[in-house]
């Protein structure tokens, strides 16, 4: 009977839009309380401190629910219809990562996991509890142990069939289902994903540091960035592609079947000027819908404000010493070093 809810169970989550279905068992991640526990003796979270205080249940799956005997884990391909390295080369643009150009995936991946959730209720019976990256699950170890992919050199998870543009999404259910093999690891010799990262984040292979991440530095850092990293984000002004984009495995990528996941007008390198010009109100109206919107109008002009600096372009000066006496400290300071770095380049 397993076997069989299981075969349904992969052809209905196909159905309902998601583009692999795997299992594992609650203990199948041992090594993950250790690696999770000197990442955060290390110091990598940097700010993120919830890492911290929720280190049991993050390690633990079994800490978060115990009468969970299987988690199904899902993953839905966003890939990008552009590449996010050439927009790089547009200083006067803002780059945004490509996961944020379209609605926010919480929110569609959610619907589409307590759907899923329904009907294996419908169909079997028992509990569920449905998690989708806003919760203290290791979606990527617990991807790997269920064989949809393996953590890369970047730390990011990586698919033969589907590169690594995709989401994850977990349903913990107190059914008990076979679990699946995990993935093996296919970096190999590549080094791509490392030499590529402005910043010098990965400190070896397999192993992050958050605190010289640009997702990190422009998403979770509050305060001003370190003045040695602010000329390497460049144009990033929310996340940041690189290591993902590079990776040769994106050659099995998925195109998105999600509309929702398509760039909105207006996202795909936006003008630096317009975006340093909106208020709370206008940030607010403009990234509606968008996960943009939670880092809020004064962190988001911060690093609108580092890649105007890093533009070269004289034009945009104005645009930066208008916000030099923001009422936001942060603000203020980063428009400052936005105006003498313009100030240097011309001279």
């Amino acid at each position: 009977m397993t076997d069989t809810l299981k075969a349904d169970l992969i052809a209905e989550a196909r159905a309902l839009g998601f583009d692999a279905c795997a299992i594992t068992r609650p203990d199948a991640i041992p090594d993950a309380p250790a690696r999770l526990a000197a990442f955060v003796d290390a110091g990598r979270h940097g700010q993120m401190g919830w890492m911290a205080e929720r280190m049991g249940w993050r390690g633990d799956p079994s800490a978060l629910w115990g009468e969970a005997k299987s988690i199904i884990m899902l993953a839905e391909s966003y890939t990008p219809e552009h590449d996010p390295l050439d927009l790089l080369q547009h200083r006067d643009r803002a780059a945004i990562s490509a996961y944020a150009l379209g609605r926010d995936y919480h929110d569609v991946v959610k619907k589409r996991l307590k759907a899923l959730g329904r009907w294996l209720i419908a169909r079997a019976g028992g509990e569920i509890k449905v998690f989708v990256d806003t919760a203290p699950v290791m979606e990527k170890p617990l991807a790997a142990a269920a064989g949809l992919g393996w953590q890369g050199k970047h730390t990011n998870l990586l698919s033969r069939d589907l590169g690594n543009w995709f989401f994850l999404g977990a349903i913990f259910t107190t059914l008990d289902l076979p679990p699946d093999a995990p993935a093996r690891e296919n970096c190999g010799s590549c080094r791509a994903c490392l030499d590529i990262c402005p910043t010098d984040a990965f400190p070896a292979p397999f192993q992050l540091d958050a605190r010289r991440c640009i997702s990190y530095l422009t998403i979770e850092h509050h305060g001003p960035v370190p003045l040695d990293l602010r000329e390497r984000m460049g144009n990033r002004i929310y996340g940041c592609d690189d290591c993902l984009a590079v990776c040769p495995w994106n050659k099995f990528a998925r195109t998105a079947r999600e509309a929702k996941y398509a760039a909105r007008a207006g996202m795909v390198a936006p003008d630096l000027a317009e975006l340093a010009r909106l208020d709370d109100a206008g940030f607010r109206a403009r990234f509606s819908g968008s996960p943009i919107k939670r880092i809020g109008r004064n962190r988001f002009i911060r690093n609108v404000l580092y890649a105007i600096g890093n533009s070269g372009a004289a034009q945009l000066r104005a645009v930066a010493q208008g916000l030099s006496d923001d009422p936001d400290p942060v603000v203020a300071d980063a428009a400052q070093w936005a105006v003498a770095r313009l100030d240097g380049a011309a001279e």
